[in-house]
């Protein structure tokens, strides 16, 4: 009998320290903008919508966007072309997004980051980007090929910021359902 209560005991341990570590909340309403101008924004902005999590997409969200959002989403990959449409360079894109995290910030907003773009995405900007504003989100949702070097999960531990790897831009459906309770 205590031969059989002990291995039980012990699942019921592990299961339960397995869960203490429970993911960050989201609310809705959602806020989705680049921090890069990748193409990578409207296909986060799709995989909401399949989670069945209302957002709004915004190319080149302002403070003002921020106005009733409870979390804000950025899209961490850098594309010089997707900056040269916008009429921006690294440098103004830079500025845009730290005065949103800090207007952010001051609201009480909640910060999701995501790299959907995998490997194909990364660069000295887009490295750029993760570094700066990684640190800045309750959590982070990353396609498993965008971390081959590590540098996700360096920040993200530096940062004290939970880390979820995909494999596919796809899955990332999954723990954002998750993320919002769906």
């Amino acid at each position: 009998m205590v031969q059989r209560i002990i291995p039980i005991a012990l699942i019921v341990l592990i299961c339960s320290a397995a869960g203490a570590q429970t993911a960050p909340v989201f609310e809705g309403p959602v806020l989705i903008t680049s921090a890069g101008q990748s193409g990578d924004a409207p296909i986060a902005s799709v995989l909401f919508k399949r989670a069945e999590i209302g957002a709004t997409f915004e190319k080149l969200a302002t403070a003002k966007n921020l106005e009733g959002q409870k979390t804000l989403v950025l899209v961490l990959g850098a594309s010089m072309k997707g900056l040269g449409a916008a009429g921006l360079d690294a440098a103004k894109e830079l500025e845009r997004i730290s005065s949103l995290v800090a207007d952010a910030k001051k609201k009480g907003i909640s910060i999701l980051c995501m790299h959907v773009g995998g490997e194909a995405r990364r660069g000295d900007l887009t490295d750029q980007m993760v570094t700066t504003f990684l640190p800045a989100g309750k959590a982070a949702v990353v396609v498993k090929s965008g971390n081959k070097d590590g540098l996700f999960t360096k920040i993200a531990k530096e940062a004290n910021v939970p880390l979820v790897e995909v494999e596919k831009t796809l899955d990332a459906v999954g723990p954002l359902k998750k993320f919002f309770n769906k």
